[in-house]
């Protein structure tokens, strides 16, 4: 009898077992992903029968190759990044938006004599890579400045974590998110008054930022279609949590308990969860839905440089909305 009841214990624990999921973050651990870390930490994936490994991103991790190369089921990614990937014959496909206005600007020092796009030729400017560049490679197409070559417009410099090349006068402007970089400014010691910033959005170049990206093998298998439909809805959960104001101070010291140890402090991951906020509401059909319009303006924005576009051909099959439906179903 007793080894009768230890087979049907295996047996239920097996048919009970959570299912893994591996999720690559576009950054690392802070509010920028609060809604996952919300998610994992109250229980969320666990009741959707998920067992989710969150690996931080960061200034030399690409999420779309994590991806691409299997190390990763989900990843969060900007589209440009996992567009380019999927360019270059990555099967990468969006299954949903978390958030739906861009927070990228370029913020400059207003010594450096930049009052317009058009005063960038000839100046040093940092950018992110990784796949974070693809947004500002758009721009500087539109604009018809070159950023490579013998003769470059510009000098493109490196940019890694922080915001020491503005602040030490190694760049004359430098990549910045409303959530983040533009927040370590100020704490800097830098003012407003000292600054000038070119939000994406005013200068019509703005771009998908953090979506949900898998597979397309992944949406053949009914499996795994179960498994991201159930993660889908967990994060989504997450992510209203996260945002709700009564939540806050409890959504940050959780992301604190995700961080590098003196990588970041409460006040400034409480600005930050404040202004991701800011960016996560969409239309009316819900949060996470990718919009096909938005997703068709960050296509119209790679795709025009006349020299050399961001990507080369108008993309087919890029996003879907079989997980969403399948995770929302009424």
């Amino acid at each position: 009898m007793a080894v009768v009841a230890i087979l049907c214990f295996d047996l239920f624990t097996t048919a009970h077992a959570a299912d893994p999921i591996v999720l690559q973050l576009k950054w690392l651990a802070d509010a920028q992903s609060a809604g996952f870390y919300i998610a994992q930490a109250k229980g969320f994936y666990r009741q959707a029968g998920l067992d989710v490994t969150i690996l931080p991103g960061g200034p030399n991790v690409t999420p779309s190759e994590v991806l691409a190369t299997g190390k990763a089921d989900v990843a969060v990614d900007w589209m440009p990044s996992a567009l380019a990937a999927r360019d270059k014959g990555a099967p990468i496909v969006n299954i949903a938006q978390m958030f739906q206005h861009s927070g990228l600007q370029l913020t400059c020092r207003r010594d450096s004599g930049i009052r317009r796009p058009a005063d960038f030729k000839g100046k040093q400017i940092g950018v992110w890579f990784a796949g974070n560049e693809y947004p500002f490679l758009a721009w500087m197409a539109k604009l018809g400045l070159r950023t490579d070559g013998p003769n470059p417009d510009i000098t493109v410099l490196r940019q890694g974590g922080g915001v020491k090349l503005l602040t030490k006068k190694q760049a004359d402007c430098i990549s910045t998110m409303t959530y983040n970089e533009y927040g370590q400014l100020l704490d800097a010691g830098m003012k407003p008054s000292e600054l000038v910033v070119f939000r994406y959005d005013d200068q019509g170049v703005a771009v998908l930022e953090d979506g949900l990206y898998v597979l397309q093998p992944a949406l053949a298998d009914p499996a795994k279609m179960d498994r991201l439909a159930g993660f889908l809805r967990a994060s989504v959960e997450g992510w209203r949590y996260a945002t709700a104001p009564e939540h806050q101070a409890e959504t940050v010291a959780i992301v604190l308990r995700n961080a590098s140890p003196g990588m970041t402090d409460a006040p400034h991951q409480q600005r930050m969860l404040r202004e991701v906020a800011r960016l996560i509401p969409g239309s009316g059909h819900g949060l996470g839905y990718l919009e096909p319009a938005a997703y068709q303006r960050t296509v119209d924005v790679l795709l025009s440089g006349t020299a050399n576009p961001v990507i080369r051909q108008k993309p087919e099959g890029a996003w879907t909305h079989a997980v969403w439906d399948k995770a929302f179903a009424r």
